[in-house]
């Protein structure tokens, strides 16, 4: 059955909660260092991870994730902007934070006075990083810069790489730590567009490491694999590596689809987080009343409707509104009517002995029932990461060891 808390401090919150558990994440976390470092394989040092810690750690909370991550030894941060770092430092964590989205204008400063690392991905970033350095008397910053090998969002194009050497040649106080890219399409292997571009980019990519390499600019640290292509594209690993919604216990949409559970047998992994709520009340409605607003439901038959204490206000998509549903006593019951902000209402007549203060799970775990993230969020056709990152700051999470 679902975790009731016992904790006092949490017996008078409002009864909805996010369980996050520490053991599940760690799991994962030392499942893909030992994956992108194969015993057989022979490399002088181990390939890093760094560990996608963005959007308030996919909706499991930004600085306590990060810290049990940075205890079980993850070796850098992603986040996306300085805020997000900031966060993090002043909640002591200490390993490298990258700034995936880099700094806008006015931003320098506090990064620097808070030993982040900004990717730079327009050259004329390096001015204005450097002038921060000359004004804080630092001798040496490290950034990494990011080139745009395809997916056309941010990066220098591979053809600005000379642009980017000249202008860094008038920046005495940078130093380039790493370099990197980010590809559109790593989880698709069909005969598509799609499909093909991950080849593509690793094309360019390499080539722009190569123009690099021949102006005479070491590199530093290079990495390109995000969740998909760890698990499917060593030839990505490089350096290191930048685990995100795997690192939370799912995988990516694999395609073709038929090769999907193939594909997840590689690297098992473990839900991190059960979004879960009470039931605060329980009626008898009649055949042919209406539920919710709009009576888009309408029972055929005399029902037990619950209502559960969290809405879309909390996290949970509207687009489930009489179509999804829930875990209560290690059964099914589904959603009934509109989704509400603050409410959701359930139709338990075929689930016996229910009661108010009784726990439904919205996704997650309830002892050995699973009700699992990604299969709900297919069934509003987002992606998990959507459903993840929902979940507001008015959900206390609760971090079970």
């Amino acid at each position: 059955m679902a975790r009731v808390p016992k904790n006092p401090t949490t017996l008078n919150m409002r009864p909805v909660w996010a369980d996050v558990s520490l053991p599940a994440l760690i799991h994962n976390f030392e499942s893909i260092r030992s994956y992108v470092n194969p015993r057989s394989e022979k490399r002088r040092t181990p390939r890093q991870v760094l560990c996608i810690v963005k959007g308030n750690a996919y909706g499991h909370g930004g600085p306590p994730v990060t810290k049990a991550l940075e205890k079980a030894g993850a070796d850098w941060f992603g986040v996306t902007c300085t805020e997000e770092g900031i966060a993090l430092r002043e909640a002591g964590v200490r390993k490298p934070v990258l700034i995936l989205t880099s700094f806008v204008p006015g931003e320098e400063k506090r990064l620097l006075e808070h030993n982040l690392t900004a990717v730079i991905h327009r050259c004329e970033q390096l001015s204005q990083l450097e002038s921060a350095a000359t004004r804080q008397g630092k001798k040496k910053i490290s950034f990494h810069l990011k080139i745009d090998s395809g997916m056309n969002r941010l990066g220098i194009a591979p053809s600005s790489v000379d642009c980017f050497a000249r202008q860094l040649a008038k920046s005495p106080h940078l130093q380039l730590g790493g370099v990197m890219t980010h590809f559109a399409s790593s989880e698709a292997f069909s005969d598509t567009i799609a499909g093909r571009q991950t080849r593509e980019q690793e094309e360019r990519f390499f080539a722009a490491l190569e123009r690099l390499r021949t102006l005479g600019i070491d590199p530093g640290i290079i990495h390109l694999a995000n969740s998909a292509a760890i698990v499917t594209r060593p030839e990505t690993w490089a350096d290191m590596v930048r685990p995100g919604a795997i690192l939370y216990g799912y995988h990516p949409g694999y395609e073709p689809a038929e090769q999907r559970a193939e594909i997840e047998k590689r690297l098992p992994l473990e839900p991190v987080m059960s979004l879960r709520a009470r039931i605060i009340s329980l009626r008898d409605v009649p055949a042919g009343a209406g539920v919710g607003y709009g009576a888009s439901f309408v029972p055929q038959q005399p029902s037990r409707i619950a209502v559960l204490a969290a809405g879309y206000g909390d996290g949970i998509h509207r687009g489930l509104s009489n179509r999804g549903k829930v875990l209560i006593r290690g059964m099914f019951a589904p959603m009934v009517g509109i989704i509400s902000m603050d409410v959701t209402m359930i139709d338990v007549t075929g689930v016996p002995g229910v009661e108010i203060g009784d726990t439904a799970t919205i996704y997650g775990t309830d002892g050995k029932f699973s009700h699992p993230a990604h299969l709900v969020a297919r069934s509003v056709g987002t992606v998990t990461s959507d459903l993840l990152c929902a979940v507001s700051h008015r959900v206390p999470r609760l971090y079970l060891d």
